[in-house]
């Protein structure tokens, strides 16, 4: 099965999830999930419900500071084995758990300091990991997914002098690295 996805559609249900993890809104967020997993990795109803619950599970256990890491990186695990069955991707689904928590971990640590290097770093293997692409085909995308990150960063430090703007910004963002990977999976396919 070949793996296929709209850029488009991925990037708006991934932009409108992170607005309501940021604010807290669970049910939200989950509703947006299940749509993302439909979309992005072809999760049928009502398995992408499942899917989307270990998310924001996830999501919420990461929430304090002093979170368990091994717990997280469960419910990942739980999720992107879902996401590995139904979108025919063949990626090791404990080390994409990972490499998922740690940007988050990293993204956490960086908000704010201008130097992103380990940022992308850690999001070119997430990405090379989970699409099947090189770490060279991987880095564009892992860049302009810190570039969104930057945004959000912008809006929930309360430094954005126009949140709306950056939210359509961050989205565009997701757009251009959704773009960015489905192109190097076509030349990966191709090759």
């Amino acid at each position: 099965m070949a793996y296929e996805f709209n850029p488009e559609r991925v990037a708006y249900f991934e932009a409108a999830g992170w607005r309501a993890y940021y604010e807290r809104a669970w049910l939200k967020l989950l509703s947006l999930l299940v749509r993302l997993n439909q979309e992005q990795f072809r999760i049928p109803f009502p398995v992408s419900l499942l899917a989307a619950y270990y998310v924001v599970r996830a999501s919420v256990d990461w929430v304090p500071k002093d979170h368990d890491r091994k717990r997280v990186t469960n419910w990942l695990e739980k999720f992107y084995r879902i996401a590995q069955r139904y979108s025919g991707l063949t990626f090791d689904t404990a080390r994409v758990a990972v490499l998922e928590e740690q940007y988050w971990q990293v993204h956490r640590r960086l908000s704010g300091t201008p130097d992103k290097t380990e940022f992308i770093n850690i999001l070119t293997n997430l990405h090379s990991e989970t699409f099947g692409i090189s770490r060279e085909q991987a880095r564009p995308s892992a860049e302009l997914r810190v570039e969104a990150n930057n945004k959000v960063d912008l809006i929930t430090s309360r430094t954005s002098t126009n949140p709306e703007s950056d939210w359509a910004k961050l989205e565009e963002d997701l757009r251009q690295c959704y773009r960015s990977i489905q192109t190097e999976r076509k030349a990966v396919v191709q090759a």
